[in-house]
């Protein structure tokens, strides 16, 4: 008999999961307006992390697949400058140099035309350039820098006894010119150049978008060309990259190495990218303020419910429920309140990820790791704010809940 009671005490003193889960969701949908509205800060603070993660995330992942595109193996090479200030000019033959080495794949360089403008036409005021300049190319500058057309052709493609121009995106608006026809022309320099082709923005090289192109042959007697280039861009090997970019100032200008900047123009992509990083930073900052926001109305609207049903806990007391079973219940009430916000503000915010990395042509990422991490941050808010509203309700002495009948 004794034996009986003692497991009769040990049955009456247990709660299984199902039935604390069972009463958590009782507890919800008999305030429901309420529910809602305090799971709507969760998930307006979980939203906003994971749309920022997953925005930040399919940049990312798009800036990675267009330098996938482009090789990050391309090197620029541009004049120095001396102690006094003075730029030192690149040798007239740095390309062929470069293309000569066993450790550079193809390399192109642009020589910039001082003192001449590009016009749309011969009665446009002087004065009025556009911002344009005027560049002769040396080598196969299209493959260097795997330039897209998106009109006409490259040089010497194009049926024309005038010289030709290749005009960089920006020039191309800047002209008002969208498609290459057969008597499309510009005015440089006191002719007429006939325009063989348009080219798509260069992500590699954006400073070139606001270039107009010549041919090196020729370009001395047609514009006034010195034969100095000033950029020369370069495909290393790929896998001695790091080698040629620290021996490549000495092998253009071994007289004078100092003279010669060298640089890797993926790696000011990935600058841009770290300072988007940081931005990114702000804005998970800004997340997390509103997900403690969401936690605090959590933890109100427990206290509220706790004051509400205060006849509820007298009569669990009185029926023989201990302090920690009303503690579990409605600690479980709020660990399910923000679960609920949390899954929301999950679905939120890879909804908002996917509809702009859609609209930007980015691929859609949204880390498994930022969703994971905002669930538990959910659970443990839940956790954090129904502690004290759980205590509180397990605090109630039967005696006075019950006068509350």
């Amino acid at each position: 008999m004794s034996t009986r009671a003692a497991r009769d005490r040990r049955r009456t003193g247990r709660v299984s999961p199902r039935d604390l889960l069972g009463l958590g969701v009782f507890g919800l949908r008999t305030r429901p307006t309420r529910v809602v509205l305090s799971a709507l800060g969760i998930a307006i603070g979980i939203a906003a992390m994971i749309a920022v993660v997953g925005i930040s995330s399919s940049s990312q992942a798009a800036l990675d697949r267009v330098l996938s595109g482009l090789g990050t193996n391309l090197l620029q090479v541009q004049p120095g400058e001396t102690f006094t200030g003075d730029t030192v000019p690149l040798p007239k033959d740095t390309v062929p140099v470069l293309q000569h080495r066993d450790d550079i794949d193809e390399a192109a360089a642009i020589g910039r035309i001082t003192g001449q403008n590009v016009y749309r036409s011969d009665r446009v005021p002087a004065g009025a350039s556009g911002g344009i300049s005027l560049d002769a190319v040396q080598g196969d500058l299209q493959s260097v820098l795997r330039a897209e057309l998106v009109s006409g052709t490259w040089f010497g493609a194009a049926s024309s006894d005038l010289p030709q121009v290749v005009l960089g995106a920006t020039t191309a608006a800047t002209l008002g010119i969208d498609e290459v026809r057969p008597t499309t022309r510009v005015w440089i320099a006191g002719r007429w150049v006939a325009v063989a082709g348009i080219l798509a923005p260069m992500p590699l090289a954006p400073e070139l978008d606001s270039s107009a192109f010549v041919p090196a042959t020729g370009a001395e007697a047609q514009f006034g060309f010195d034969g100095h280039p000033t950029q020369v861009y370069a495909r290393a090997d790929p896998e001695s990259v790091t080698a040629v970019r620290d021996l490549l100032a000495r092998a253009v200008n071994p007289a004078d190495p100092r003279g010669v900047s060298v640089s890797r123009p993926s790696d000011a992509l990935a600058a841009q990218q770290a300072t988007e990083a940081s931005f990114t930073g702000l804005l998970l900052g800004i997340g997390g303020v509103a997900l403690l926001v969401g936690g605090i109305g959590v933890a109100n609207t427990m206290v509220i419910t706790v004051l509400e049903r205060r006849a509820e806990v007298g009569v669990r007391r009185a029926l023989g429920a201990r302090r920690r079973h009303i503690r579990d219940q409605f600690l479980v009430e709020s660990l399910l309140l923000s679960l609920l916000g949390g899954t929301a503000g999950v679905l939120i915010g890879g909804a908002v990820t996917a509809v702009f990395a859609v609209s930007q042509g980015w691929p859609v990422v949204v880390p498994v790791w930022a969703v994971g991490g905002g669930l538990a941050a959910t659970v443990v808010i839940g956790g954090l704010s129904g502690l004290y509203p759980a205590s509180r309700a397990a605090r109630i002495p039967p005696t006075s809940a019950l006068a509350a009948v």
